[in-house]
């Protein structure tokens, strides 16, 4: 009978198996088969010039929209700047919802409300349509 017990002067240490780097470093696999262009270089940049195109439709149609919006909240007259309401799509579509959005946010802002007085106030033209009158004064005995 045999021994076949083996030491451990015959087997690695496993900090130097996991450490332990190849002589050569692996090259990245290459392809020798270049790939084919699938769609012609002129296509593809006549492309990306109409995507820009219409981006910048977009983004004035996005400016334009917004510009609608603060023009319909500043013709309501109820906010003393009209950009205080944030701008959303359906407020474009849906009147009612933009004066309930104006109504929450004053409910909630009160100081963001139009400060514009209106109506007589005391100041100003009173709508009095006589002509001052010294004379008329002196007459009428006023001190």
């Amino acid at each position: 009978m045999t021994d076949t017990t083996n030491t451990t002067a015959d087997v690695a240490p496993a900090s130097e198996v996991l450490t332990e780097s190849p002589s050569e470093p692996l090259a990245p696999a290459t392809d020798t088969t270049e790939d084919p262009e699938t769609f012609p270089r002129e296509y593809v940049e006549d492309l990306r010039k109409e995507n820009g195109k219409y981006r910048t439709r977009a983004q004035q149609a996005d400016d334009l929209a917004a510009r609608l919006h603060t023009a319909l909240v500043t013709a309501t007259g109820r906010l003393q700047d009209p950009t205080d309401l944030v701008f959303d799509e359906d407020h474009l579509r849906d009147s009612p919802k933009m004066i309930e959005a104006i109504d929450a946010l004053l409910t909630a802002k009160p100081h963001l409300a139009n400060r514009k007085p209106t109506g007589d106030i005391g100041q100003g033209a009173s709508g009095v349509t006589d002509t001052f009158s010294l004379s008329g004064l002196l007459r009428s005995g006023a001190k």
